[in-house]
């Protein structure tokens, strides 16, 4: 039977010697373990873990207004600028504002417009746009954007925005000056808001290899990968430069190097481990530990102060008919309140899910886990890169 380079022949049929055709559960069972052992390891694709050098992505922004809007839009007092555009907007139509005019326009926005142009755009095709205010515009639910030409970083033209824009969120106001929002009412998307109007060259290479870079850089994937193409394609295929890129030859012929790489981005392989990292996000108090973390022998007790300071005025009323007055006298009760520390022990090379296990167990926040990483780091008994974002 004929098999695909790096996969496993497996039949329909399954013969034990002695057992003949026999239907008992033993035979089934032994069925079901031959057929697991050689059932091929799941790996990733190249195409998930690595890009080819030069197919990417550009970045387009512009500048404009979104009209529509039901009073909600910049108050032209704070934001002169969405007059002017108004104004350079209706000059090219032939319009012509009286001067010492301050027109009061509350549906109107000026707005950024940005997008991804995509590798291989060609003109005609549409692509999504974001649209976000500039001014003090409280949402642009309803409003519709008026074409603005979206610009590269060379400064040229790429693309053309014009649509409704759809927001997620709202906002509410109250004229106390209260108000309620949700999510982000003062930016929003249009699908397929922009046409692409020229094209970007995208080069895949015109000699005889190709770069393929890795999304995240790692020696032991580069390597690895370098390995799968040359198991499937032959010898000396690829040969991997660095952590981040491995070169791969390829056919000169246009047509054939599209197929080629379409065979390569299939290549399956089995990426190196991520290196250990404690991740802790000090906005949100998110704290993520990869699993190679490791701690050596440490002893740990975390506890937390509570200090209450409250402020009282005594009076002292003086007797009737007397010359004294009346004093007030400012007294403050201070209260200090400490809860009990629990003392745990990290043994030599607990795993991630020991250290869970014990953290859990005295019941720390999310801020004291921080706090007690940042305390076993300094020690020098966490094996494992710390990261705070």
């Amino acid at each position: 039977m004929d098999t695909l380079p790096g996969h496993t022949a497996v039949t329909n049929e399954c013969r034990l010697p002695g057992v003949g055709q026999g239907r008992g559960l033993a035979w089934y069972l032994a069925c079901l373990g031959l057929l697991l052992l050689g059932a091929p390891v799941r790996a990733d694709r190249i195409k998930d873990i690595a890009t080819v050098a030069g197919v990417r992505s550009n970045q387009l922004v512009g500048y404009g207004l979104v009209v529509g809007l039901d009073g909600t839009g910049d108050q032209t007092t704070q934001a002169p600028f969405t007059i002017q555009s108004i104004e350079n907007m209706l000059q090219r139509f032939g319009v012509t504002i009286p001067p010492n005019t301050n027109p009061q326009l509350k549906n109107v926005a000026a707005v950024t417009v940005t997008a991804d142009l995509l590798p291989f755009a060609k003109p005609g095709q549409t692509l999504d746009v974001t649209v976000g205010t500039i001014g003090n515009a409280s949402s642009l639910r309803g409003g519709n954007l008026i074409m603005t030409p979206l610009r590269g970083a060379d400064g040229q033209i790429y693309a053309m925005a014009q649509g409704n824009v759809i927001v997620s969120g709202f906002g509410v106001n109250g004229k106390d000056g209260s108000r309620i929002s949700l999510n982000v009412p003062s930016s929003g998307r249009i699908p397929n808001g922009a046409s692409v109007e020229r094209e970007v060259p995208v080069h895949i290479g015109n000699d005889s290899h190709l770069i393929l870079n890795l999304n995240t850089p790692d020696f032991t994937t580069a390597a690895r990968v370098a390995a799968a193409i040359n198991k499937d394609f032959g010898a000396d295929t690829a040969e991997a430069l660095d952590a981040v890129s491995i070169r791969v030859a390829a056919p000169g012929n246009l047509n054939q190097r599209i197929s080629y790489l379409a065979v390569l981005e299939a290549v399956e392989v089995d990426p190196g481990e991520a290196p250990a990292r404690v991740i802790v996000n000090s906005r949100t108090g998110t704290v993520v530990i990869s699993s190679h973390v490791r701690v050596m022998a440490a002893a740990v007790a975390h506890g937390s102060l509570s200090v209450t300071i409250t402020e009282h005025s005594d009076v002292s009323q003086p007797t009737p008919f007397s010359q004294g007055q009346t004093v007030v006298t400012p007294r403050s009760t201070l209260d200090v309140q400490q809860t009990d520390a629990r003392m745990f022990v990290f043994k030599a090379g607990v795993n991630l899910d020991e250290i869970v296990r014990a953290v859990n167990q005295v019941g720390a926040a999310p801020g004291d886990l921080v706090a007690i990483l940042e305390a076993l780091r300094e020690a020098g008994a966490l094996r494992a890169e710390l990261v705070v974002i």
